[in-house]
């Protein structure tokens, strides 16, 4: 079967994603807990940590579908070089917004004078700069929302590519997007207040929330050239 991806925006399911979430975690939680172990194991590898969550969301998805897996299948390198790429531009994007913040921080002490306080007048800079800063660090994370499993699930390993069909998908979504992860990162850390071990917990539920929200957007997206010709068909 042929299977094409039509970049669309998607229908954002909020509450279903969430759902969905504590529903594998009752169903399974076993595996789903051994699974993000090694997922947190792998994360400590240097630059292995986009990969270690793009093989977990592989993982849950075996889990929801009740196929056989492993949780050793999460140390899977087959997709290393994408999110290596992937970690590159983040970090060197991260650095140009920052060569700002140093310049005028330079500026700052160069202009404090003998008391050691700041100029003013580059304050009244920095401030702005920082806000817009994290502004723009927020717009293009939640314009990236889908970039993982597009290259985990559907195996597109052109960086640019899975950027376009992200920034489609999440075209007039990214409000909620980025209150659908505000709530689940507040979910996933209510483990905190069990002494922090509960954690280990509650932020499993955040990797199968998203598990959800990536996998309904995969089906929103895919376009079966074959059902379609048949439905055609019809008529």
């Amino acid at each position: 079967m042929k299977i094409n991806l039509v970049p669309k925006p998607i229908n954002f399911k909020f509450g279903e994603y969430i759902n969905k979430g504590i529903e594998l975690l009752k169903k399974d939680f076993g595996n789903v807990f051994v699974g993000f172990l090694m997922c947190f194991i792998m994360s400590i590898i240097p630059f292995c940590g986009l990969l270690a969550a793009g093989n977990f969301y592989k993982y849950l998805r075996k889990l929801n579908r009740n196929q056989l897996t492993s949780a050793g299948e999460i140390f899977d390198f087959k997709d290393f070089m994408p999110y290596f790429i992937l970690q590159l531009i983040i970090i060197a994007g991260v650095i140009v917004l920052y060569i700002p913040i140093m310049i005028l921080a330079v500026l700052a002490g160069l202009t404090s004078g003998g008391n050691g306080e700041p100029s003013a007048g580059v304050m009244i800079f920095m401030f702005p700069y920082m806000f817009l800063m994290i502004v723009a660090l927020y717009y293009f994370l939640l314009r990236g929302f889908y970039i993982i499993p597009l290259i985990s699930f559907k195996g597109i390993t052109d960086i640019k590519t899975v950027w376009n069909i992200s920034t489609a998908m999440t075209k007039g979504n990214l409000w909620s997007i980025l209150l659908f992860a505000i709530v689940v990162g507040i979910l996933s850390q209510i483990g905190i207040l069990a002494c922090g071990i509960g954690i280990f917990i509650t932020i499993p539920f955040m990797y199968a929330a998203n598990y959800f929200a990536y996998e309904d957007a995969i089906q929103q997206i895919e376009y079966d050239e074959i059902t379609e010709i048949g439905s055609k068909n019809e008529f």
